[in-house]
């Protein structure tokens, strides 16, 4: 009879001791959720300015761009400045200038490149009154070289008629316009 009690005594120790040593080393902590702090994605800003206002002139003293944004947020690890609501007008000494906007962007270290990002809009009205209207989704603005440049879908609304295309390159200065691909237009005869 001794014997019968010993094996289940025996197992019934062994039980034990595995339950404590399982509780010894599962923590009550390990079991609560702990949620990590979620760490921000959004760069360091350094600086910002509401309402900001750049001014350019050429050499001999005209207007040469002006730019404006509700919002510029500086990064101080990349040097770029995020934009929001951004607008361009390049005069370049001409009293028509391109009026250049969209809803974010994004402005290289000196301001030699602008991102312009979601629902941009370019315009400009000529000595003879016509308009014309430009939209896409992103472009790319270079302000000292009166160049900008997009790989995205554009509209072209003018004044005899609506031409679309992907991609373009725009020599403002100049007036002119070269759609790379996928072009169809819609023109009155006047």
């Amino acid at each position: 009879m001794l014997q019968k009690l010993r094996l289940p005594a025996i197992l019934a120790s062994i039980t034990a001791l595995l339950v404590a040593v399982g509780y010894w080393n599962i923590r009550p902590e390990s079991f609560m959720s702990q949620k990590e702090s979620p760490r921000s994605t959004k760069p360091a800003v350094d600086f910002y300015v509401l309402n900001s206002s750049t001014v350019q002139y050429q050499a001999d003293g005209k207007l040469d761009y002006k730019m404006t944004a509700e919002k510029l947020e500086h990064i101080d690890a990349s040097d770029i400045s995020l934009l929001t609501k951004p607008q361009l007008h390049s005069f370049r000494g001409n009293e028509h200038p391109w009026h250049i906007r969209s809803e974010r962007g994004e402005a290289s270290p000196g301001g030699e490149q602008i991102e312009l990002i979601e629902q941009v809009k370019v315009e400009r009205t000529d000595a003879k009154g016509r308009q014309t209207v430009l939209t896409t989704s992103r472009m790319t603005v270079h302000p000292e070289k009166d160049y900008a440049e997009t790989r995205q879908p554009v509209r072209i609304v003018a004044a005899n008629g609506v031409t679309t295309a992907t991609g373009m390159k725009t020599y403002l200065n100049e007036g002119r316009m070269l759609l790379l691909s996928n072009v169809r237009g819609q023109h009155e005869l006047r």
